[in-house]
């Protein structure tokens, strides 16, 4: 015999549960469906002045004309860009404040410094904006002709030295892992900042540099340097012969990027609306051409899942090399 079982008004406690979870649904639904309601604030982690805060500053602009509210640029420069990570990792998960996190966060969460929240499930990832590499480049009367070259004279005794941007810096482990992947010599001097280490460069100190071809730009165009790679994979628009450094060392291919993130736990429609503005935005010509100048690279967008699996990846890649090299941050 089958038993029947007839389902009847939930209990009293029940029904109630029902009741408030319903009216804060109901409640939240239109909250959420207003936001933004005031000014938003976007976090970078760098000097005002800089390729991060020119392109936050673009991309507030963008998106405040997009959501109809201000965006307002604040920079929190410190450790390799973690102290703004930390304080966004900090701030209330209601879409009034954001954070254009870059490259560089995968590379310090990697060294492990500064670590008081997770470098990755510690935020709600949005999407990439911006991909872009950097250039090996030498004075302009240095004897190598390409990085072939310059990598053989590297296999001499005490090898030759490489400038970037300081240690634990992307531009570092640039060369580490090219010297790594290629087992050529370079020695590593850092320096504060890329200014610094074209100064390096151009009065003689080093034999190379890896610097962002924004950064290097005028010297590269007035001839005083000279550019033999790109990090990147494939030419880059400023300057289109230079070779990538994959056709000499196969494999070799390093990039950073800027991206959009959230604190952990931010609303999902609110994430979903952030996520389309970015997709909306790279569409636009002008848009695009801007932010890709400001980087010399290109404008390269991503979904949330996409962002977060490249953070993990990333801090998994550069964790292997600085066990390996025995690299120490700065």
């Amino acid at each position: 015999m089958t038993r029947r079982f007839t389902a009847g008004p939930p209990a009293p406690r029940i029904a109630r549960r029902l009741l408030l979870g319903g009216v804060g649904a109901l409640a939240a639904a239109p909250a959420l469906a207003a936001w933004p309601e005031r000014p938003i604030t976007l976090l970078h982690g760098f000097a005002p002045g800089g390729s991060a805060d020119a392109l936050a500053r673009v991309l507030a602009v963008s998106l405040g004309s997009l959501l109809g509210q201000s965006v307002i640029v604040e920079p929190r420069p410190g450790a390799g860009g973690m102290v703004a990570s930390a304080a966004l990792s900090r701030a209330a998960p209601d879409g009034y404040t954001l954070g254009l996190i870059t490259g560089g966060h995968a590379v310090a969460a990697a060294f492990g410094r500064n670590l008081t929240f997770d470098p990755v499930d510690g935020f709600t990832w949005i999407s990439r904006v911006v991909e872009f590499g950097f250039v090996i480049a030498v004075r302009a009367d240095h004897p190598a002709r390409d990085l072939r070259s310059l990598l053989q004279m590297a296999n001499r005794p005490g090898g030759i030295t490489f400038g970037s941007a300081g240690v634990g810096s992307t531009h570092h482990l640039a060369g580490e892992l090219l010297g790594a992947m290629s087992g050529a010599q370079l020695v590593h001097v850092p320096y504060r900042g890329e200014s610094d280490a074209i100064t390096g460069l151009m009065s003689g100190d080093l034999a190379c540099a890896i610097i962002t071809t924004v950064t290097a730009g005028p010297q590269l165009q007035s001839g005083r340097l000279r550019a033999l790679a790109v990090t990147a994979a494939e030419p880059v628009a400023a300057f289109p012969n230079v070779p990538p450094a994959a056709e000499t060392v196969p494999n070799y291919v390093v990039t950073t990027w800027a991206g959009l993130a959230g604190p952990a736990n931010l609303p999902g429609p609110v994430q979903a609306r952030l996520h389309q503005a970015v997709m909306t935005l790279a569409e636009q010509p002008e848009h695009r051409s801007r932010l890709a100048a400001l980087v010399d690279g290109r404008v390269r967008t991503s979904t949330p899942e996409e962002l977060r699996s490249l953070v993990a990846t990333e801090i998994s890649r550069w964790r292997e090399l600085i066990g390996s090299r025995q690299l120490q941050a700065g």
